[in-house]
């Protein structure tokens, strides 16, 4: 995997930057920093710093939103027309453009972590990293010590690049303690990612992140993740079959980037089968737990995601 740890400029996601990302690139705006008018354009259309600037393309490119052309030096983004920005951002046509909806942050949630190329602090956190409850300083040296099995090169990554990154992802998980009256936690505001209630800071440098069963993630926002699971791994079959203990354990699976339990894990695959009929099949017996996905199922795309969305406009 490359490493990745710089490109946010220490900024946590805010709300509003996705949406200015996908919506600013669809007028025309450009969102690259090396050419000054285009610069100063962005800082007016986006109402933003120039750091910002950059800030919003970082999570925009890691959440998937984007689609980057290089051009000698330069590089080019745009948004796909068929693509995640549209479907959730898109000023006139996306699903949720402000992220009103829980299922939505869960799924920005869900794009940020599901990545094999790059390695960040969070995709770390989410994937590899089996700690409930630790200190900053833990965390940082598993990490500085798993990076170098990790990546193909480690020449660049020391431990000051490395913590400025997880802290700005405990930034975007996490709402922060007021460790004083006088303190004032403005960043804690302004993530969506923090609504998910991930990871809860227990002082300055401890924090805990529990494994439960999230009953506030929603079961369609589950089958799409266990759908894009399945598809990374499967091999030519009519059926998918995995174990049970590889959806709970194994790095890219929805238990691990969502934190789910065992028994969170359980409850959500038997929603999973009732909701698609059987599709998601899945049996728990003399000790051999195994779950099953249709072919059919596999292909079927982005039908789960819409059916959350009709669901919640219905409810509107």
């Amino acid at each position: 995997m490359k490493a990745k740890f710089t490109g946010h400029d220490t900024f946590p996601l805010r709300y509003g930057w996705l949406f200015k990302a996908v919506n600013h690139l669809n007028s025309g705006g450009k969102l690259q920093t090396s050419k000054e008018e285009e610069t100063q354009q962005a800082i007016i259309k986006l109402g933003v710093g120039k750091n910002m600037v950059n800030a919003i393309r970082y999570w925009a490119e890691s959440t998937g939103l984007l689609e980057s052309e290089r051009n000698q030096s330069n590089v080019n983004y745009s948004i796909p027309e068929d693509g995640k920005g549209n479907y959730l951002f898109n000023a006139d046509s996306g699903k949720d453009p402000y992220l009103e909806q829980i299922g939505s942050i869960w799924l920005v949630h869900f794009w940020l972590c599901f990545n094999q190329k790059e390695i960040t602090a969070y995709r770390y956190f989410f994937n590899i990293f089996n700690g409930e409850y630790f200190e900053k300083t833990v965390l940082l040296a598993h990490m500085s010590d798993d990076l170098k099995k990790l990546t193909s090169s480690d020449s660049s990554l020391n431990d000051s690049t490395i913590q400025k990154d997880i802290d700005t992802f405990l930034n975007s998980y996490s709402k922060k303690q007021r460790h004083s009256a006088k303190s004032n936690d403005e960043e804690q505001f302004n993530s969506p990612l923090a609504e998910l209630n991930l990871i809860q800071e227990v002082d300055k440098n401890t924090y805990i992140s529990e494994l439960n069963e999230k009953h506030d993630l929603p079961i369609e926002i589950f089958i799409y993740a266990l759908i894009k699971f399945a598809s990374f791994k499967r091999v030519d079959s009519d059926v998918y079959t995995e174990s049970f203990d590889s959806i709970l354990n194994d790095s890219f699976s929805p238990a691990r980037i969502f934190r789910l339990s065992e028994k969170g894990l359980g409850k959500k695959l038997s929603q999973a089968e009732k909701l698609t009929n059987g599709a998601i099949s899945w049996v728990d017996t003399l000790g051999l737990r195994q779950i099953k996905i249709t072919t059919e199922l596999l292909n079927s795309n982005d039908e789960f995601l819409n059916r959350y969305y009709e669901a919640t406009q219905n409810v509107n």
